[in-house]
């Protein structure tokens, strides 16, 4: 048998990738600016299909941090943030100084509730501390309740940044997931859908904020002939080389995503006859995933455990992890407030990724479906 590790969600490469850097060593654009920069933030705007505007940064985690300085947030705000995420959601918050108030997540997609946000508006509003913003995410690629998340945030005039690290790809009544919320967020992390090795994107509404976002990712120079700045900048712009990974992946996005749906329906038609097992999918048809991993969860109380699940695959070299540990459990994170009644924490602790590359062949496939199904046995 091959034991080679089958990795949850390993860099795909399609081809394309090294004309790109190619270009970049013959024209000397060894920067953080150059053609490959501007080509991959063209493309991504021409991806999203709306009039929106699109910087490209080292990482998501930047893009976010400076979607909340754009969104006015200051020392000694409150922001509100999905609790069931990774920390990079939550931790540009406290680079601010800021405080996070993390929120629940809904049964269907596990993404933030659009009932317990509004509790937790309601309730800071009367202690005097109306958020400054709300960090809603797409898990996993699953569009979160848009409309609903919307409509409330919009009552109170929040703005919304949309956390779409996970969800390129993904789209809401044929609207693509990162033009919903007044600014949104991209990853291309080694592990996600396409990667530039690592970098990330912001998302704007308008030219003058993405001006203002690649102003202060380039050190916020001030238009001067010597080196002047009124402002305190960061080093966030993403390099010519790496935007060149990034426009070859680009080519291949949609066939990742395609492929990424093949092994969520692998996973379900292999979970069919599971009844304690439920693999996450779409609620209804107005949603499209781009299923970056796919979930699996464990009903409450049944004899199937995903974390014997996991230890079984662990033997058998093939890589599965726990969802996220929501930020409230976190230690960093145990005085924040916190507005909901356990949904979060119940997925993570019955809840677990499976592999979900698009670069898993016929292969993979078999020695995942020999390695399950004895589990099951």
């Amino acid at each position: 048998m091959n034991r080679e590790k089958i990795y949850l969600s390993s860099p795909h490469m399609g081809g394309n990738e090294l004309k790109y850097i190619h270009q970049a060593f013959e024209q000397n654009w060894i920067a953080p600016l150059g053609p490959n920069v501007n080509g991959f933030e063209e493309d991504l705007k021409k991806y999203l299909k709306e009039d929106v505007h699109v910087a490209a940064l080292s990482s998501g985690t930047a893009a976010l941090h400076l979607a909340l300085i754009l969104a006015g947030v200051e020392r000694g705000d409150e922001v509100l943030c999905q609790s069931l995420t990774f920390a990079a959601s939550a931790n540009p918050i406290v680079y601010l100084g800021a405080t996070p108030v993390f929120v629940d997540s809904e049964e269907e997609t596990l993404n933030i509730s659009p009932g317990y946000l509004e509790e937790a508006i309601k309730d800071r509003i009367g202690k005097g501390k109306k958020p400054k913003a709300l960090i809603a995410v797409h898990l996993y690629g699953m569009p979160y309740k848009v409309e609903e998340v919307h409509k409330v945030a919009e009552r109170y005039g929040i703005p919304v940044i949309e956390d779409s690290a996970e969800a390129l790809g993904s789209s809401y009544k044929g609207q693509k997931c990162g033009t919903f919320g007044d600014f949104a967020i991209l990853s291309f992390n080694g592990n996600k859908i396409i990667t530039t090795s690592g970098g990330g994107a912001l998302v704007a509404k308008t030219a003058q904020l993405k001006e203002k976002a690649v102003f202060l990712a380039t050190q916020a120079r001030d238009n001067a002939p010597h080196y002047q700045h009124s402002e305190i900048g960061y080093n966030y712009r993403l390099s010519n080389i790496a935007a060149g990974i990034g426009r070859g992946q680009m080519e291949v996005l949609d066939a990742h995503i395609a492929k990424r749906r093949e092994m969520n329906a692998f996973y379900r038609e292999l979970f069919s006859t599971v009844n304690e097992a439920i693999v996450l999918n779409e609620p209804e048809n107005t949603y499209f995933c781009n299923h970056w991993l796919t979930v699996i969860k464990a009903e409450e109380n049944g004899a199937f455990k995903t974390d014997d699940l996991r230890l079984h695959l662990e033997k058998n070299n093939i890589e599965s992890r726990p969802l996220w540990k929501p930020m409230h459990l976190q230690p960093v994170f145990e005085d924040a407030p916190f507005y909901g009644n356990g949904v979060a924490a119940a997925a993570f602790k019955k809840g677990l990724c499976l592999p979900s590359g698009s670069n898993l062949g016929e292969e993979e496939k078999n020695r995942i479906s020999t390695a399950i199904k004895a589990y099951l046995q």
